[in-house]
């Protein structure tokens, strides 16, 4: 996968982005990641790249030109290399960024991410993006940490990064639910024990457990999740049963 980002504050993706999982993506062939300090691009003798906007009002927004040549010079260099993918302008009026997007995003051989910084950009920019996605209802210095988040859930689901692809498919959120509790060695810390199904190595009541375990949790932690999930006639039965055991006086 190749991805490229357009920002003004590059050095904040090279300390962050060449650790962990993504450096080792990198290293590994899996992952090409381009930075572009967009301001390189900017034809004022003072290399600003915003102005204040038309007709007043408070803020600066990011002029269009820097911008527009930063990607047609990025373009130009991957002409032939790569389709043209989608490219995503961080906005917090943009599509809520979650797991099932992380997934849909990972698809793309090729993604651009644009960053944006001031108050906000020239409507003129948008004609450039194919997605405009935030992570939440709250605002952010810039685009950038809100991209590496982006970067980071998505990169996970490209085959080989994780080297198990069972991994990311049972993390919190990919199957609609909260993942279930985990434990390792040692099986007894400070009189704390680990479920003794775990360690039965009767692989078919573990699977239960950590069914109904999930259940369980995202009931408890995030029961709006429920709403939306599309749980299996087992699923259900468990669920049936959980809220049955916490509060035996509802009603069937």
């Amino acid at each position: 996968m190749r991805i490229d980002v357009l920002s003004l504050f590059p050095n904040m993706f090279q300390a962050t982005m060449g650790e962990s999982i993504i450096g080792k993506a990198q290293e590994n062939g899996f992952l090409d990641l381009q930075v572009t300090d967009f301001r390189d691009y900017t034809t004022d003798k003072h290399n600003h790249v915003d102005d204040a906007p038309f007709g007043g009002g408070a803020g600066m927004l990011l002029q269009p030109q820097p911008i527009f040549d930063a990607m047609d010079a990025i373009e130009k260099e991957t002409a032939g290399k790569y389709p043209r993918g989608r490219v995503i302008l961080m906005d917090p009026a943009g599509r809520r960024f979650d797991q099932d997007y992380a997934q849909e995003l990972a698809q793309e051989e090729y993604l651009t991410f644009i960053c944006g910084h001031y108050e906000g950009y020239d409507e003129r920019i948008r004609q450039l993006v194919t997605d405009e996605a935030s992570l939440g209802d709250y605002v952010l210095t810039g685009g950038e940490l809100a991209a590496m988040v982006m970067i980071d859930a998505t990169v996970r689901f490209v085959p080989g990064v994780l080297g198990n692809m069972a991994s990311p498919m049972g993390d919190s959120f990919s199957n609609g639910l909260l993942e279930y509790p985990q434990y390792t060695r040692p099986a007894d810390f400070r009189g704390m024990k680990v479920p003794e199904v775990l360690t039965s190595g009767n692989h078919q009541k573990i699977r239960e457990w950590r069914m109904r375990e999930s259940l369980r949790r995202t009931l408890h932690r995030r029961p709006d999740l429920l709403e939306s999930a599309s749980l299996s006639r087992e699923q259900q039965r468990m669920l049936e049963d959980i809220k049955l055991d916490e509060d035996p006086d509802v009603p069937d």
